[in-house]
């Protein structure tokens, strides 16, 4: 039987919630991880619309990436949407999952479906963030130093950009009394035994901490295990926010805008800036990204294309950059096939079902 910490766990490997921004309130909003998975029908956002349609449909969990819950919730009463989608969740005992900005912020996440969708190549996140990532040192004697290293990559260490199994290895002599009621793997209880040990140092995400260690202390022969563990300022390349990379060609301004209108399948754009004969690099967010509009000048994009530009904001920076703001609904709304995707290759038990409603409030007058 498939329960909610399934899927839990399922997302947590493609986008740990640790990597949410501190604003944020993704993970699981309503219902238990214990309860029994039906059905789980992806969405963008959890409107009453979406909750009937989940309800019609026989599935007992919503998946959706913008969280019904987001700011403090004082009170769970129906004269609210949110009260009401709450208290009817419950009723029909529909638990609710909400993967937002850690699925924003992993390389393969939100961004990547959309860049891919404008053909973007030569890619890389475009603010990667740091403190992410923490270093192991561990000892061991030298004839279990193959077995520690392995058990350790195999638990998701020694990752740096493309390359795997990465460590520094030191040849050492260490030391170390046994004391009554200790059962030493070498030495004699009460002498200081001194032991030929290599120093095992690697890196690791921080939110594998606990497997990091439990797969150290699981392969290590020793009794007593001796390791450290510090936090890093390294960048991490591999989490982060934004998009940026090359288009199939160069473009000029017009060719560019229509071009990105049909790629993305929009009823129109709102754009600034022209001081560019043709455009090559651009910088992408899907969603509200205009905090990103300096980081993308600063990494030579010729264009950045989000949602959710104000007025001054166009006014502050279009003579430096193509600004484009093709909707927050409209630049976001691959994450609800990026998830299906995700649900339905890891699950094939039960139905992973698309929301047929379209929540985007927003309507052009053509």
């Amino acid at each position: 039987m498939i329960k909610v910490k399934d899927i839990l766990g399922t997302l947590e490997k493609f986008a740990p919630f640790s990597y949410q921004e501190e604003y944020d309130n993704a993970g699981l909003l309503v219902g238990s991880e214990n309860a029994a998975v039906k059905g789980i029908l992806v969405c963008l956002d959890i409107t009453e619309d979406v909750l009937d349609e989940a309800i019609s449909k026989g599935c007992s969990l919503l998946v959706a990436h913008h969280p019904i819950i987001f700011k403090g919730l004082k009170q769970v009463v129906d004269t609210t949407i949110t009260g009401r989608i709450v208290q009817k969740a419950i009723q029909h005992s529909i638990s609710i999952i909400a993967i937002h900005t850690n699925l924003d912020n992993v390389s393969k996440g939100v961004n990547l479906a959309l860049a891919k969708t404008l053909q973007l190549s030569n890619g890389r996140i475009l603010q990667p963030k740091t403190g992410l990532l923490k270093k192991l040192i561990t000892f061991c004697p030298e004839s279990s130093a193959d077995e520690v290293r392995k058990a350790l990559f195999d638990a998701g260490c020694g990752n740096i950009g493309n390359y795997d199994a990465c460590s520094f290895n030191t040849n050492g002599l260490g030391s170390f009394r046994a004391g009554e009621g200790a059962n030493p793997y070498v030495g004699s209880i009460g002498q200081i035994h001194y032991e030929p040990e290599v120093r095992i140092e690697t890196i690791f995400p921080s939110y594998l901490e606990k497997a990091a260690v439990n797969a150290l202390i699981k392969s290590h022969p020793y009794e007593e295990v001796a390791y450290d563990i510090y936090l890093l300022q390294n960048v991490h390349t591999k989490v982060g926010a934004g998009y940026i990379g090359d288009l199939p060609q160069e473009m000029e301004l017009d060719a560019f805008l229509q071009y990105v209108k049909n790629k993305l399948g929009v009823d129109g754009l709102r754009y600034a800036g022209n001081t560019r004969q043709s455009i090559g690099k651009v910088a992408i967010c899907g969603g509200s990204g205009a905090f990103l509009i300096k980081d993308a000048i600063k990494a030579g994009a010729h264009a950045y294309i989000t949602g959710d530009i104000k007025y001054h904001e166009f006014l502050d920076y279009h003579q430096q950059i193509i600004l484009v703001d093709a909707g927050h609904y409209e630049t976001e709304r691959y994450s609800i096939s990026l998830l299906s995707d995700i649900l339905t290759e890891n699950f094939n038990t039960f139905a992973v079902l698309i929301s047929k409603i379209n929540t985007n409030p927003v309507r052009f007058l053509k």
